[in-house]
């Protein structure tokens, strides 16, 4: 498939305008039609619905539309790492979802920007299923991966701290005059659960066999909008500790379980891939300062 002609594709996608896209792209609308239609009988598939003042993608356009900027931003940033080897720069594409114990993370990231200005860096939110497909594809470079996973499949390195589970609910909860939450307290309570947990042995060894009497009411991927409903009183949400602000006038509060449920946090990164100079810096700037924090 022609980068060009992707190029082409994903212009006129967002335009959703023929004639705007060619002028854009200088090239003649009857040259840049062509291209398409070539594009679409080679696919052998319609991209495009046309309408008489714009075009809308089809299931199959939407499709090709999503992986095509994946393809095209892959395609750029290998250009641009192959381009600048005199210095070092390049973009440092990560994978994670949310955790306080990212913080030596950020922290060396911090320590390269400041002393490489033409390194960037591209975080992506997501469940582990999911970085581990961008990992695969080659779009991430290194994942963060939360709890107990089988990673035979990458080179690993923990991360020092751990993330503690709990519950957050509203200030005037009953629950909120305890110091922590135990398994007896969560029967027949509406809760939230993270979407990475929910069917797994987490909750299910912790909850020493009373797991069959909570209500799980529905799963989140990043907390932000489950607090919000937690706010409303509808429900209450397993997570993290410190992921939610419970210090100011929002209503929240954060209560730990009891035993204490905690998970390791480990970066990945794929076994079959050479890193760039940009990600054998990050590793061993992670490394270093990793041991400073072990002394």
């Amino acid at each position: 498939m022609d980068i060009r002609v992707l190029r082409y594709f994903i212009k006129i996608a967002q335009e959703q305008n023929m004639s705007k896209a060619a002028r854009m792209l200088h090239v003649s609308q009857p040259a840049l039609s062509r291209q398409i239609n070539e594009l679409e009988t080679r696919l052998g598939t319609k991209l495009f619905i046309r309408g008489k003042r714009q075009l809308q993608l089809t299931p199959d356009g939407y499709y090709l539309f999503e992986r095509a900027q994946e393809i095209l931003a892959l395609v750029n940033k290998t250009t641009y790492n192959l381009q600048k080897q005199d210095v070092v720069s390049g973009t440092l594409d990560i994978g994670a979802g949310e955790s306080m114990a990212l913080n030596c993370v950020m922290e060396t990231i911090k320590d390269i920007m400041h002393k490489y200005p033409e390194v960037h860096i591209n975080f992506r939110s997501g469940d582990a299923e999911t970085i581990q497909a961008d990992l695969s594809s080659g779009i991430l470079e290194f994942g963060i991966i939360m709890g107990h996973r089988k990673l035979d499949n990458y080179h690993t390195l923990k991360l020092p701290a751990e993330d503690r589970w709990g519950i957050i609910m509203k200030r005037d909860e009953p629950l909120a005059s305890h110091e922590s939450i135990s398994p007896s307290d969560l029967i027949g309570r509406s809760l939230l659960v993270s979407r990475q947990v929910q069917g797994k042995k987490t909750f299910q060894d912790w909850s020493n066999g009373l797991i069959e009497q909570f209500n799980f009411v529905g799963t989140y991927n990043l907390i932000f909008n489950a607090a919000l409903l937690v706010k409303t009183g509808a429900c209450m949400a397993l997570t993290y500790d410190k992921l939610t602000d419970t210090t100011s006038i929002d209503g929240l509060v954060f209560r730990p379980l009891k035993p204490q449920l905690t998970e390791p946090n480990t970066i990945i990164w794929n076994k079959n891939r050479n890193l760039p100079t940009v990600g054998k810096l990050f590793l061993e700037t992670l490394r270093k300062n990793i041991a400073k924090k072990e002394v």
